[in-house]
């Protein structure tokens, strides 16, 4: 069994063959620049150099984690979104009735509301808590940190330490500081590992490690795609590599004014993959006027919510298709369910057939129809849905992000634009040194006043 990529309606539209051939011209100075930049240490979910302290470091920590019930992981953005997924493609029992297993809880927003009810129900002595941040100085999460360091400490007294790690820069920062003044255990974020790369590193696998997910076939699936792309650039054909394609693609759809990209997900257990997915390619993408709106969809639940608007909305987007293994493939031991044999006579066609094949069909009406209307497609095919499959399709989706950023121009490794509006909360917080900021934000407290009010 085989990942693919099927480019058969790739072309649409205003997309043409024609232009879809055009970044190739670019290839071979992509391909130097990515060698030279791996080469520099500056791609390190490529490579994975990281790998080896990781494992080394890791499995030392795992039974004090797994002695626990509870992880509340504080973290937010590409701190949390990978673990999200990986728990609800790989530990789906937890959000299921009778779930009594280990539990994961991410506190990635501030909600007073929610973080105060964990705090209320979850019991300090079974819960591990897990702090995410490279920079450690992120206001949310160690807003956070500093209000469960404290209730732990309540509850615990000085054993409060053997229930916390911190995952952070190695050197310097916030956290690095708290791990050295307590002697709290930690696991490194590597250099130049921005956040939304970041979920194959300790980042997204000391949560799944606790789930029982098998962390290290997510790596081998990474590592074998980034080093298909890194080789196929020393060899000369980084222009046939999935990931390229993919980037060639991306780039020219905006060329040709498809400004929207949907990440249609037709494998249930991996919609969450949508949410890592849109953060990965708008923060990356979204730079100096350029980039793609990621769309997440689910299939099936969104052919009845939103998916009217795809077919016969504006012209402006396309699509990133992606099914699973189908229901025989899924089903093969004979096992899961199946439609009655006395089906009513409106339905007898499904009488004995697996569920599952309900949702095959309706990935292929989805995206048939999608064709139809004319969208740009690239359908991503998934073998099977294991933990080495999404480690695969996760590089595939970072080294498309990183080459569709360098064909446009940019630089998809840096966030310059999300910087001000943390500067600018900071300064509303009052903050010292940020007195330009609050200026401005007074200017712009100012010019309110023209509010309507409405009825309850």
């Amino acid at each position: 069994m085989t990942h693919y990529l099927d480019w058969s309606h790739a072309a649409a539209g205003r997309l043409t063959a024609e232009v879809l051939l055009r970044p190739r011209a670019q290839a071979a100075g992509l391909a130097a620049r990515l060698a030279a930049e791996v080469e520099q240490g500056h791609l390190p979910f490529l490579d994975l150099p990281f790998r080896q302290r990781l494992e080394r470091e890791l499995p030392p920590l795992l039974p004090r984690l797994k002695a626990r019930r509870h992880m509340l992981l504080l973290g937010i953005g590409g701190s949390a979104l990978g673990a999200r997924a990986l728990q609800r493609a790989f530990a789906p029992q937890q959000d299921e009735p009778g779930h009594d297993g280990p539990s994961l809880w991410i506190a990635d927003n501030v909600c007073e509301a929610t973080l105060s009810r964990w705090l209320d129900r979850l019991p300090p002595a079974e819960t591990a808590v897990v702090c995410v941040s490279k920079s450690g100085g992120t206001i949310e999460t160690v807003a956070q940190y500093l209000l469960v360091r404290d209730w732990l400490r309540a509850a615990l007294g000085e054993a409060w330490r053997e229930h916390v790690l911190l995952i952070t820069d190695d050197r310097q920062g916030f956290l690095r500081e708290e791990a050295g003044r307590y002697a709290l255990p930690s696991l490194e974020v590597p250099d130049h590992l921005g956040g939304r790369y970041s979920a194959l590193s300790a980042v997204g696998l000391v949560p799944a490690a606790f789930l029982g997910i098998d962390w290290q076939a997510l790596l081998d699936g990474a590592a074998a795609q980034g080093e298909s792309l890194i080789r196929a650039a020393r060899d000369g054909e980084l222009a046939e590599h999935p990931a390229f394609r993919l980037a060639g693609w991306a780039h020219e759809l905006e060329s040709c004014a498809y400004d929207q990209l949907i990440f249609f997900c037709y494998l249930p257990q991996w919609a969450a993959f949508g949410a890592w997915f849109a953060q990965l390619w708008a923060e990356s993408l979204g730079k100096g006027g350029t980039g793609s709106q990621p769309l997440p969809a689910v299939g099936v639940t969104d052919q009845h919510s939103i998916n009217q608007m795809f077919l016969d909305g504006p012209r402006n987007k396309a699509c990133l298709f992606l099914t699973g293994p189908g229901a025989d493939v899924r089903q093969a031991d004979g096992k899961g369910l199946h439609f009655p044999v006395d089906m009513p006579e409106r339905w007898r066609w499904l009488a004995g057939r697996p569920f599952g094949c309900l949702l095959d069909a309706e990935a292929l009406g989805t995206r048939m129809a999608l064709c139809r209307s004319g969208l740009p497609l690239t359908h991503v095919h998934m073998a099977e849905a294991t933990p080495r499959a999404a480690g695969a399709l996760m590089g595939l989706l970072e080294g498309a992000t990183l080459l569709t950023g360098w064909l446009n121009g940019i630089d998809p490794l840096d966030q310059p634009a999300v910087e001000l509006g943390k500067r600018l909360a900071n300064a509303r917080l009052g903050a010292p040194g940020l007195d330009e900021e609050a200026a401005a934000m007074r200017d712009f407290l100012a010019q309110g006043g023209d509010c309507q009010p409405f009825s309850a």
